[in-house]
């Protein structure tokens, strides 16, 4: 089975070998048909600490590395 692949934007690089992505979508409400924006945040490993803020980053789903972190970075952009 494939593993999941997202695109979004760097948040927070403080953390030591961790990046906080947030990952947008748009999803039809179901009452008023109108696309509304959703987003979520994702603690993804950043190895060698390479991604900055505002950087558009792609991550992977991996096996558990940490308590939070479950996604690894594969490319900017």
């Amino acid at each position: 089975m494939p593993k999941r692949v997202l695109k979004g934007i760097v948040v927070s690089d403080k953390a030591e070998k961790t990046i906080t992505v947030k990952v947008s979508r748009k999803v039809m409400h179901p009452v008023y048909k109108k696309y509304i924006n959703r987003s979520k945040k994702y603690s993804v490993h950043d190895e060698k600490n390479k991604f900055k803020i505002g950087q558009l980053v792609s991550i992977q789903e991996n096996k558990p590395i940490s308590k939070t972190k479950k996604w690894i970075v594969i490319s900017q952009g």
